[in-house]
């Protein structure tokens, strides 16, 4: 069993990458900060009585959801406002018509699924490199992998995604 004082090492050996991978998720240093702190919070509190198979990848799980879900509460309070004290929806311009708006709404819940199919380790990696912009070498330190794994782990993820959108490779 891990004490509180290797899971707050743990974290602080990690902290700098955790809060790049969560500042580009939110966008946002101080939002991403907030992030960083709530996921130790949350990962210590897991972490109490029991052993936790990969640490640093069940970190930037808990960071990559926290990070996720803040952007969503964002997203959706930034599309509202309170007038005359009734919740609207706020108009954001938008030049598409309303099928290819639909299409690409569709395609967005199909690539979600897509990821959310995915195993957790190659599901990690594609998000790390295509969302927390991290390269094929850090995301292979980061989980402790080879860089080959790495890359197999990222196209692999691609391949499913392109595969369940329907969308042929690109030559």
């Amino acid at each position: 069993m891990h004490s509180e004082q290797s899971h707050l090492g743990l974290f602080l050996d990690h902290r700098t990458d955790l809060l790049a991978y969560a500042r580009r998720i939110v966008g946002d240093h101080a939002d991403a900060e907030d992030v960083v702190q709530e996921a130790y919070l949350r990962f210590a509190d897991a972490a109490k009585g029991r052993l936790i198979d990969e640490p640093v990848k069940y970190l930037y799980r808990i960071v990559r959801n926290l990070a996720i879900d803040g952007r969503r509460r964002v997203v959706v309070q930034a599309g509202r406002f309170v007038a005359n004290g009734e919740l609207a929806i706020q108009s954001v311009p938008d030049n598409r018509s309303p099928e290819v708006a639909a299409t690409g709404r569709a395609d967005l819940r199909a690539l979600e699924a897509a990821i959310a199919d995915l195993p957790e380790r190659t599901r990690t990696a594609l998000e790390m490199h295509r969302f927390g912009g991290f390269t094929l070498k850090q995301i292979a330190e980061r989980l402790g992998i080879s860089l080959g794994t790495a890359h197999t782990l990222v196209i692999g993820g691609l391949e499913h995604c392109r595969a369940k959108l329907h969308r042929p490779r690109p030559n």
